[in-house]
């Protein structure tokens, strides 16, 4: 199933989060950026993946054209493992995170999207799920900045049926008046971002310790101090979740053997894409570390990450950005209803992007590269 068309698509789609957005991340969110690349065979199976976009949208683009989409015009689609190794090695030397490790997940989710749409079967089942019609998910809010706006939203939240909240405040007000707003029945998990030295966070997980949090997300700067942040979980008295950041398998084995992990959150659209998430589940299960996908974005990825949730933690609460998108190519899919979320059973990811709704949101127009002759 020979590769012979390669597109790239960048979307901003604005989105309502019920009140006004704090920086963090580089970026004041108004909008979600979604970097989408859709692979086309001779078959005329088609399949859509997505690269980590958001602040980076530009730099995996120049990646995917420039770089990825020349090597893999001609390749066999089929040919996933293969694939993989031989382009980890030929861009190695940009390191092992970054845009083109997105780069690379985008591929990845486009060719499990290809080999499901093949088997006629969804990529959860060919990953030897059980059947699971939804997932529960959990309401993951953006940073506010403020007591009254973090209580709000958290309000609405539970008003819709989330059980589950996680912030993305790092001051302790904020982070107080979401335990006021939704009592001691709701679960509240807090990312903070990666702010802090080992010593602040002991502090904040000693300011921290009454609010019963599920979990402490990336208290330690730098992601990639293991030793420090097994310290916080030992010392600090609250689970520790992180991994969005990690560079790969290696990495992850790292921050395992290190014991600075509960909770591993690997994320699709940044670690490999599915390929590596089969990897790291089983060692994460090695290591007797919980798996909880980390998910941040809309498009393809959303889709894959869902599949990954039902087939390899399908006891794990699903995340999702607590905003409602002005549109979305994949319409309800993309929907929490009363706390939950669908499972597509289609073949592949279960669903193409709307073309029509994409298109609506493009911030330039799509690149195409296709196979000479």
């Amino acid at each position: 199933m020979k590769i012979t068309g390669i597109e790239t698509y960048w979307t901003q789609t604005p989105f309502d989060m019920g009140g006004k957005p704090a920086a963090f991340g580089g970026l004041n969110w108004q909008s979600m950026n979604t970097v989408w690349l859709r692979v086309m065979t001779d078959k005329g199976i088609d399949g859509w993946g997505e690269a980590f976009g958001h602040g980076g949208s530009a730099a995996s683009l120049a990646v995917l054209d420039t770089q990825l989409a020349p090597a893999v015009l001609g390749q066999d689609a089929r040919d996933i493992a293969g694939l993989r190794r031989r382009l980890g090695q030929a861009f190695h030397l940009y390191g092992q995170n970054g845009a083109h490790t997105y780069a690379m997940s985008a591929l990845d989710i486009a060719l499990w999207d290809i080999a499901g749409k093949a088997a006629n079967q969804p990529l959860w089942r060919l990953l030897g799920g059980s059947p699971v019609e939804t997932l529960t998910s959990y309401a993951s809010l953006l940073r506010y900045g403020s007591a009254d706006q973090v209580a709000a939203a958290c309000g609405r939240a539970t008003e819709r049926g989330y059980r589950d909240i996680k912030l993305h405040e790092i001051t302790l007000p904020e982070i107080a008046a979401a335990r006021d707003a939704i009592g001691d029945a709701v679960r509240l998990m807090v990312d903070v971002n990666c702010p802090w030295t080992v010593w602040q966070a002991l502090a904040m997980a000693r300011d921290l310790e009454d609010l019963d949090l599920t979990w402490l997300e990336e208290p330690v700067w730098p992601p990639t101090d293991h030793e420090g942040l097994s310290r916080v979980r030992l010392e600090g008295g609250i689970p520790i979740a992180a991994g969005e950041n990690a560079a790969g398998l290696h990495d992850f084995r790292a921050s395992f053997e290190a014991g600075a992990q509960d909770i591993a959150q690997p994320s699709v659209t940044k670690i490999g894409g599915p390929s590596a998430m089969i990897e790291i589940a089983a060692l994460a299960k090695a290591f007797a570390v919980r798996l909880v996908p980390h998910n941040a974005y809309f498009g393809a990825g959303y889709l894959a990450s869902l599949h990954l949730n039902a087939a390899l933690a399908p006891d794990a609460p699903f995340e999702r950005l607590f905003v409602d998108l002005e549109a979305s190519p994949y319409h309800d899919l993309v929907e929490a209803k009363n706390g939950k979320v669908s499972v597509p059973d289609g073949p592949g990811l279960g669903r193409d992007p709307d073309m029509h709704v994409l298109r609506r949101y493009l911030v330039r127009e799509p690149t195409t590269h296709q196979l000479p002759g």
